[in-house]
């Protein structure tokens, strides 16, 4: 295959070259979009008591302004990567950076949650852009030897903006009114377009003249229901008929899609990446990283404020250890150091088992011990992702050819939104499941944290919801630290399994183009 390019800068540095001669500059650019996106995850979790009180939502309406973003996001990732190899990785950055902040605007113009919901929503189309062109753009102007030391960096500009989102959240409601989280996106994003434009060269692949249309509208439906039955489940129940439907929807159109991957000459996904276990392994890592990571935060930023009674403001604050711990040792580089001393499937163990003991360390010492077991557990958390995400990720994208980065990416974004999601879903599940039980043994009819503090009559009875809660918070993050320990043990088999057999061919480390050589029709349309 051939890249082509509209801009004198090369698609793809050759080997050695160190990469286009203003890559760190443009890394700089790329994080500042990326940032854009990442806030916005975050940012909504200490506004859920302003959100109920000023636009009267329910609690399924404060579901839905935290997931449709995601909902839609996560169903458009593969085409939004496929597009950006396709027409350029610049211009889809571009309208990426435009259609997130128009989004933003409308957003904190919103009157009502049906307006915030759809403004959401329209920024999910824009963060899908976003998600994808930032890290292809990345793996197209460094070269192999600086591609981890880049992904690290990103991975850290994403912590930042992990952290940055409750803490900004935070202050702007200590300040202003709750749709100023909002509006603040729009100048970031301004200045990131002035910037894209002048600096990011572009690139695409145009992989024959004929897009793949079903395999786009396929995978962006196959996906939305999936994800949606994630989201609905811990609401109407797993099996109740709108649960089930979207999710049998869902895997349903998704193995249609995977069929017809596999038929057309032109697919947008190469099903064949998924033989190769270096990227299988990667992406369970990835999925269960996120799962435990967010769905953590999406629980203690409630507990902090309705049970330990701290303002949006110092709600952020501390949860901001988490993130710092990742940016620090990814800003000094630890991680980048120990890959190569350790090898990919070392290094990806080790921080999951630190992830997966953050998590238990929460669980039992964050009721036991308040906030001060809680900031022990975010900072072993911060330490396991610094060392994990950046390696899964080079491995994800190491793993495809660099002419695919963008699906590459897009394939990245996917499953880790689909972790973002099955994360709030299920520990959030199991937390309202453990706290109903016990709530009702106290004999305070509710089903939500807000409605039994307001039901319970007196401090005593509201001292039991509070130690309701807790107990459905340890049980929760001791879920999600099972969950997370299992993909690291099973993402680092994999990855073993997988440079073994490198080694028993005779490359220790597997080509970008490893996974179509399993495949002779992949290999015949390389040719073409």
């Amino acid at each position: 295959m051939t890249a082509t390019s509209a801009d004198p800068h090369p698609a793809a540095p050759p080997t050695g070259s160190g990469g286009h001669p203003q890559r760190w500059l443009i890394l700089g650019v790329i994080c500042l979009a990326q940032l854009t996106v990442l806030l916005d995850n975050t940012v909504l979790n200490v506004a859920i008591p302003s959100l109920t009180d000023e636009l009267h939502a329910s609690t399924s309406d404060v579901q839905w302004m935290i997931n449709a973003y995601s909902l839609v996001q996560s169903g458009l990732l593969l085409t939004a990567g496929n597009a950006a190899d396709r027409y350029g990785r610049r211009k889809m950055l571009l309208l990426g950076l435009a259609l997130f902040g128009v989004g933003s605007l409308a957003a904190g113009l919103a009157q009502s949650s049906a307006q915030l919901i759809a403004a959401r929503a329209g920024m999910g189309i824009g963060g899908a852009l976003l998600m994808t062109t930032t890290l292809a753009v990345v793996v197209q102007v460094f070269d192999e030897a600086e591609r981890v030391k880049a992904i690290g960096l990103w991975a850290t500009v994403s912590s930042l903006g992990f952290a940055a989102g409750p803490l900004l959240g935070g202050f702007m409601l200590d300040h202003f009114w709750w749709g100023a989280i909002f509006l603040v996106n729009i100048p970031v994003a301004v200045l990131g377009l002035a910037a894209v434009a002048a600096l990011v060269p572009e690139s695409k692949h145009k992989q024959g003249d004929r897009p793949d249309v079903l395999g786009a509208v396929l995978s962006t439906i196959g996906m939305t229901a999936v994800v949606y039955a994630i989201i609905a489940g811990p609401e109407h129940g797993w099996a109740s008929g709108r649960v089930v439907v979207a999710a049998v929807l869902g895997a349903a159109v998704l193995g249609v899609f995977a069929v017809w991957e596999l038929r057309t000459p032109h697919p947008m996904l190469d099903m064949h990446f998924f033989r190769n276990q270096r990227f299988v392994g990667a992406v369970a890592g990835a999925i269960l990283v996120a799962f435990g990571m967010t769905g953590s935060l999406f629980l203690l930023t409630q507990h902090l404020q309705f049970v330990l009674g701290y303002g949006p403001l110092d709600a952020g604050l501390r949860t901001a250890p988490l993130a710092l711990t990742i940016v620090v040792l990814n800003l000094t580089g630890v991680g980048a150091r120990l890959l190569p001393k350790l090898g990919t499937p070392r290094t990806i163990a080790l921080g999951m088992a630190l992830v997966a003991a953050g998590l238990a360390a929460i669980a039992v010492l964050g009721g036991a011990h308040g906030y001060g077991g809680m900031l022990l557990g975010l900072v072993v958390m911060g330490a396991g992702v610094a060392l994990a995400m950046p390696a899964m990720g080079n491995a994800i994208m190491s793993a495809i050819p660099p002419e695919k980065a963008g699906v590459g990416a897009g394939i990245n974004g996917t499953l880790g939104e689909f972790g973002n999601g099955l994360g709030v879903a299920v520990l959030g599940a199991v937390l309202n499941a453990r706290f109903t039980a016990a709530v009702a043994g106290a004999g305070v009819a509710a089903v939500s944290l807000p409605a039994a503090l307001a039901a319970a009559d007196g401090p005593a009875d509201r001292a039991r919801v509070a130690d309701a809660f807790a107990a459905g918070l340890e049980t929760s993050q001791l879920v999600g630290a099972v969950a997370v320990l299992a993909g690291g043990l099973l993402a680092a088999v994999l990855l073993h399994r997988a440079e073994r057999g490198g080694v028993e061919r005779g490359s220790a480390q597997p080509g970008p183009a490893e996974p179509d050589r399993a495949d002779p029709d992949a290999a015949e349309r390389d040719r073409a």
